[in-house]
C-alpha cells in the first residue's frame, strides 16, 4: 500500500516545510543570543537567510506547483518513487548544509543545488505535453535557481555582498511568484468564499493593473540586481508598492473578516505594499523604523502566504470542507505577531535587538507548531472522501 505521504505532491512538501519552520528559526534564535556555532561551515548570517528562502519557502513552492501543475494540465500528478526522491534531495540538502564545517565544500553545494531542477523537471513534463501558458514559470524557477547558485559562487570567494545580493534576488523572484500566483488566487477563492444566491460577488482583476503589478516586481529584481541599495532601487520599490496596493484595492479584502481561510490571503497581499514602503522608506530616508524591510516581505507576505496556500489547499486536496479549525486562526495570528514584532519591534521602547529575535521566534515557532499538530493527521492520512490522492 502506497505510503499516504508521497500519494500526492503537496502532502510531502507541505509537511517538510513545517517541520523545516519549526526547526531552523528555533536553531537560528539560540545561536544567535547564545553564541553558540550551529555546527555549518557557512556564517550565521547567510546559513540562515538561505535555508529558510532555499529549505523552507522552495519547499513550500514544491508542494504548490506539485499540486496545481496537474490542475492547470488535466494531467495525473507524480506520486511515490518521484517525491520520494525530491523529498529525500531536500532533507539530504538541510542535513549537510547544517554540518557542511564536516564535508568537503562542493558536496553540500551539489545537493543543495539538485532539488530545484528534480522539481523542474517534475512539473516540466506536463507543462510542455499540455503546452500549457503556465509553462513560462520554469523560466521563473530557473532564475530562482541561478540566484542559489550565486549564493554558493558567492560562498566559495568568501564573497559576503555577492552571496548577500544572490539571496535578495531569490526573495524578489519569490515575490514575482507571489504576485502572479496571488494575484489568481486572491479574487478567484474571495468570489467563492463571498457567493450568495442572487448577488453579484464577481470580482474585478483589471488586466493593466495584473501587467503592471508583474512589470513592477521585475523592476524591483533588476533594480537589486543593477543597483542595490541605492536610492534607483527606492524609487523602484516605492513605485512597485503603490502598484501593488491599487491592485490589491480590487479584492473586496474587508468583506472577508469572518473567514480566517480568505482573509490571510489577503493579510498576505498586504504585507506586499507595506514592505515596498518601508524598502522605499529606507533606500530613500534611511529612516530607522523601515530599517527591517526585508522581514515585511519574508515573513509577512512569503509566509503568510506559503501558510495560507498551505492550510488551504491541504483541506481542499484531501476531500475536506474549507474551513480551517480555529487553531489555525490562532496560528495565523501567531505568524502576524511574529512579523509585527520582526519589523518594528526595535523602534519600540526598551526593545533591544536579542528580545526582539527571542519574541519572533517564540511567535513564529509556535503558529507552526500548530500547523504541523493539526495537519500532520491531514498530511499523512487517506483523503477523507475515499478517493485517491
Amino acid at each position: 500500500m502506497r505510503l499516504n505521504l508521497f500519494a500526492s505532491g503537496f502532502r510531502s512538501q507541505f509537511f517538510l516545510a513545517g517541520v523545516a519552520a519549526v526547526v531552523l528559526v528555533p536553531l537560528w534564535a539560540f545561536s544567535f543570543i547564545a553564541g553558540t556555532p550551529i555546527g555549518s561551515g557557512w556564517p550565521p548570517t547567510l546559513w540562515h537567510a538561505h535555508e529558510m528562502l532555499y529549505g523552507f519557502i522552495a519547499c513550500a513552492i514544491a508542494g504548490f506547483l506539485l499540486t496545481a501543475v496537474p490542475s492547470w494540465t488535466g494531467q495525473k500528478g507524480f506520486a511515490g518513487r518521484p517525491l520520494v526522491a525530491l523529498a529525500a534531495a531536500w532533507i539530504a540538502a538541510r542535513v549537510l548544509i547544517a554540518t557542511s564545517a564536516w564535508w568537503p565544500p562542493l558536496l553540500p553545494t551539489i545537493v543543495d543545488l539538485a532539488f530545484l531542477p528534480i522539481l523542474a523537471v517534475l512539473v516540466m513534463i506536463p507543462l510542455i505535453r499540455s503546452r500549457n501558458r503556465n509553462a513560462a514559470l520554469l523560466a521563473v524557477l530557473g532564475a530562482f535557481w541561478l540566484a542559489d547558485l550565486m549564493f554558493h559562487v558567492g560562498l566559495w570567494r568568501q564573497d559576503t555582498p555577492l552571496a548577500l545580493k544572490a539571496l535578495i534576488v531569490g526573495i524578489d523572484i519569490t515575490l514575482l511568484l507571489v504576485t502572479v500566483i496571488g494575484g489568481r488566487l486572491l479574487p478567484a477563492f474571495t468570489a467563492s468564499a463571498l457567493r450568495r444566491p442572487g448577488v453579484d460577488t464577481a470580482l474585478k482583476s483589471r488586466t493593466a493593473l495584473t501587467v503592471l503589478a508583474v512589470i513592477a516586481m521585475v523592476s524591483v529584481t533588476v533594480g537589486d540586481i543593477a543597483w542595490p541599495d541605492t536610492r534607483i532601487a527606492g524609487w523602484i520599490a516605492g513605485a512597485a508598492a503603490v502598484v501593488q496596493a491599487v491592485r490589491l484595492a480590487q479584492w473586496r479584502s474587508l468583506r472577508t473578516l469572518r473567514q480566517p481561510i480568505v482573509w490571510i490571503l489577503h493579510l498576505a497581499y498586504v504585507w506586499l505594499p507595506i514592505g515596498l514602503t518601508l524598502k522605499a522608506a529606507a533606500l530613500l530616508g534611511g529612516y530607522a523604523v523601515a530599517a527591517f524591510w526585508l522581514h515585511a516581505l519574508t515573513i509577512g507576505a512569503l509566509t503568510t502566504m506559503i501558510t495560507a496556500v498551505m492550510t488551504r489547499a491541504s483541506l481542499g486536496h484531501t476531500g475536506r470542507p474549507l474551513n480551517v479549525p480555529p487553531l489555525i486562526t490562532v496560528a495565523y495570528l501567531l505568524l502576524t505577531a511574529a512579523t509585527i514584532v520582526r519589523v518594528f519591534g526595535v523602534s519600540w521602547p526598551g526593545m533591544r535587538y536579542p528580545f526582539v529575535i527571542a519574541v519572533t521566534a517564540i511567535f513564529w515557532t509556535a503558529s507552526f507548531l500548530l500547523f504541523v499538530g493539526v495537519y500532520s493527521p491531514i498530511l499523512w492520512g487517506p483523503r477523507a472522501d475515499d478517493k485517491p490522492g
